[in-house]
């Protein structure tokens, strides 16, 4: 249990709304709000029930927001943020819940660490934009407290059942779950490193679908960047194992957080989650084709890779195109899905038997993947333990902070709330 409340904490999203930590929007600072008169930091900004939030407290929380680019206004998100937390302390300490001073180092280092930075460095970053260390303290304090509440509260009544958890992998043989995902891939070397990862933290707070569309056509490499980024409905059986749970958790409009591939950046925002009928196919191995060109994503590379696929209409085929060349050309190759690198099983999500993709790299860049989609073969009930561990998680985390924004409207509807 405390393992997974762990997770949870940390998952992307579950604190406060998915703000993200980078390193950029620290080293950058940002201006700080205008500032209340001094007589007046310690006045009363609201008061929630019996409990004061001080003009202080508002703009430490706002220039924190700030910081760390959340989207919105900063300041009502700290306004809105503060008034939960208060809701949310009274309840905590009503049942006991009390932290020690490890715990909240703890938490507080994990927290800098988003941020690929230790604790001292991101509370001396944080001290050179206005932000004292009490703040992120009582920001990680009542991150922490709330978890372990509604932990206590809720985790029994949040855990699926094994038939929930089949029917979300389209096991249980009544349905099957497809999700509806944006793309943006960005392709990555060493030279480039530093500003992709600063652009793909800037699109993963993104908060707009049009937003997000914008950057797929403006940055993906994908294919799918002619269509803004969108994606067909896929089985959430196609996609690797290792992301059916990060996909599954994210509410509609949310983004996942940059993931590393083999030569890019991936990330995917959802735009909706369906149940159909007849239950989804599982694999037990998938048979799929490389075919290696010189000249990565050149023009005529890419052409190689256009006539090479107008020729063949089986994996079979690639064996005549190769037969005079070196054998590392082609390498075909029957793997479990959750034995296939993330780049190509990501790729082949997308591909239906016979159908190529040349979207991949190898070799730094300077090899193009033409990639092709051999065929499935069925699963014939050899689960996958980590990936059904992963819907399992993903699908109580859900019920968790659904459990978790009723019961703090349901707080706040009782509160007496006065903003000064």
């Amino acid at each position: 249990m405390q393992q997974f409340l762990k997770s949870w904490f940390t998952a992307p999203g579950f604190v406060r709304g998915a703000v993200r930590v980078t390193t950029t929007a620290l080293l950058l600072g940002a201006a700080a709000p205008h500032s209340v008169l001094a007589q007046g930091l310690f006045s009363p900004a609201v008061t929630v029930n019996n409990s004061v939030i001080t003009n202080f407290e508002l703009e430490q929380r706002t220039n924190f927001m700030r910081i760390l680019g959340s989207p919105g206004d900063p300041a009502e998100i700290a306004l809105e943020d503060l008034i939960k937390d208060r809701l949310k302390e009274e309840a905590t300490s009503q049942a006991g819940i009390s932290l020690s001073e490890e715990a909240i180092t703890e938490g507080m280092t994990e927290f800098a660490g988003r941020a690929n930075l230790t604790l001292e460095e991101f509370l001396k970053a944080l001290g050179e934009n206005g932000v004292s260390p009490e703040t992120l303290r009582d920001y990680t304090i009542a991150g922490l407290t709330w978890r372990d509440y509604v932990g206590s509260r809720f985790l029994s009544r949040a855990r699926p059942s094994e038939g929930e958890i089949d029917r979300a992998m389209g096991r249980a043989g009544t349905g099957g779950v497809q999700v509806l995902l944006s793309e943006v891939i960005i392709p990555i070397n060493q030279q480039n490193v530093r500003q992709v990862e600063e652009l793909a933290e800037q699109i993963s707070n993104l908060d707009s679908y049009a937003a997000f569309s914008s950057a797929a056509t403006q940055y993906s490499a994908a294919d799918s960047r002619t269509n803004q980024g969108h994606l067909p409905w896929l089985p959430l059986t196609k996609l690797p194992p290792q992301l059916q749970g990060l996909v599954l958790a994210l509410k509609p409009g949310e983004i996942t957080p940059p993931l590393p591939l083999q030569g890019a950046v991936a990330l995917f925002q959802m735009r909706g989650v369906r149940e159909v009928a007849g239950a989804a196919p599982r694999f037990a191995a998938i048979e799929y084709a490389s075919y290696y060109i010189p000249g990565g994503h050149s023009p005529a590379a890419q052409a190689t890779a256009r006539h090479v696929a107008s020729q063949i209409d089986t994996c079979d085929d690639l064996y005549g195109i190769a037969k005079d060349q070196d054998p590392a050309v082609l390498d075909v190759q029957s793997l479990a899905p959750a034995e296939i690198p993330q780049d190509v099983a990501l790729e082949l999500a997308k591909l239906d038997t016979g159908e190529t993709s040349a979207m991949l790299t190898r070799n730094n860049g300077q090899t193009l993947v033409l990639l092709m989609m051999c065929g499935r073969s069925a699963d014939l009930g050899t689960g996958e333990d980590d990936a059904r561990q992963g819907v399992a998680n993903a699908l109580t985390q859900q019920r968790l902070e659904a459990f978790s924004a009723s019961f703090v409207e349901q707080l706040r509807a009782d509160a007496e709330i006065v903003i000064k």
